[in-house]
């Protein structure tokens, strides 16, 4: 399966939800790689993972989000479901530009990382 097989499948409605999302993490990571992982959608840099995002019922989710600065993290908090992840309910506005800054965060450890 592609990443735009992945999107296919959803409805309507969601599907240019999870392309806008797509859009902007590859915005942030364009020498990415797109992939499908673990049956969601994935984008990878230089092998490693970078930034998973996932459509579901109620929500479109991303994964691993670590803990960030305290500016950001203040912005994300509303949004945290877990240790690693962030879910924007399709009933509330998608913050895109908070996924932005989520994806250039993401790319900037995962580049430092060793």
């Amino acid at each position: 399966m592609t990443v735009d097989e992945y999107i296919a499948s959803f409805p309507d409605t969601v599907q240019p939800i999870l392309q806008r999302v797509r859009e902007t993490i590859v915005a942030e990571m364009p020498d990415g790689e797109e992939k499908i992982r673990y049956d969601i959608a994935a984008i990878t840099l230089d092998g490693r993972y970078g930034l998973h995002f996932a459509g579901w019922k109620k929500h479109v989710g991303l994964y691993p989000v670590p803990r960030a600065a305290d500016d950001l993290e203040a912005e994300i908090a509303p949004y945290r479901s877990g240790k690693d992840t962030v879910n924007f309910p399709y009933n509330r506005p998608i913050p895109y530009e908070l996924i932005r800054r989520i994806a250039a965060f993401i790319a900037t450890q995962r580049r430092a990382a060793p």
